[in-house]
């Protein structure tokens, strides 16, 4: 074999290991999912709230547990405010969650799947939200929506009670009204009622006393006059 000759086979050589070194470089990565489609779309500007925020691979996506554990959409707008219901979901090459949006403005959406090989791609796209007039906002929440938990309700009115009505009792109509005393004409009073009492009962002694002193002093009557031993009544001198 001439020299020119085992020069190119060498180069020939050569080129097959870089075709194959780049080959096999490239075949992990184009294993991989990627997304081929959207809602809304990327770049698009929408007038209407989509029924789902959507993305949707090329290959099917590895949801093992069935309850969409390792996937995430996550809608925000240009404050900040996350939208949408949390509650996502796979179907097939599809990941959805369903939607709600706010103000009028730019958002993004992040999204994040386990492709078909049990790797994890993520990435973000922009829309556009310009609704019509007299569309309702859905008030944006501060930390991504958990499902079932971040559901916005209008707070009910509470009234307040009125307080009921309290009637007075009437007075019985057997009840007799009694006058009151006050404690001047009480004070007032009782002393001349204990007093006129002491001087009656000390009036009736001073009678008593008297009339039994005049007996005493005239000596007995003829009422009073008692037999003598012989018959004959003595009489008083």
């Amino acid at each position: 074999m001439t020299r020119i000759a085992r020069s190119r086979t060498a180069a020939a050589f050569a080129a097959i290991a870089l075709a194959g070194a780049a080959l096999a470089a490239a075949t992990p990565a184009a294993a991989h999912s990627f997304i081929v489609s959207s809602s809304p779309e990327e770049g698009s500007t929408i007038s209407e709230v989509p029924e789902k925020f959507s993305v949707t691979a090329n290959e099917l996506l590895l949801d093992l547990t069935g309850d969409a554990s390792g996937f995430a959409i996550q809608v925000v707008d240009a404050s900040g405010l996350y939208y949408g219901d949390g509650c996502t979901a796979v179907s097939g090459s599809t990941l959805s969650m369903g939607a709600t949006l706010g103000d009028p403005g730019d958002y993004r959406v992040y999204w994040q799947v386990i492709s078909g090989d049990g790797h994890v791609v993520s990435g973000e796209f922009a829309f556009v939200w310009a609704p019509a007039a007299g569309v309702v906002a859905t008030p944006g929440l501060g930390a991504p929506p958990v499902c079932g938990e971040s559901a916005v309700t209008e707070p009910t009115p509470t009234s307040t009670p009125e307080p009921e009505e309290t009637s007075e009792p009437e007075p019985s109509a057997s009840a007799t009204p009694v006058a009151a005393v006050d404690d001047e004409s009480a004070a007032s009073v009782n002393p001349l009622l204990v007093g006129g009492g002491i001087l009656g009962v000390l009036a009736i002694i001073v009678v008593i006393v008297v009339v039994a002193r005049r007996r005493s002093l005239a000596g007995p009557t003829d009422a009073e006059a008692t037999p003598s031993p012989d018959g004959d009544e003595t009489t008083a001198e």
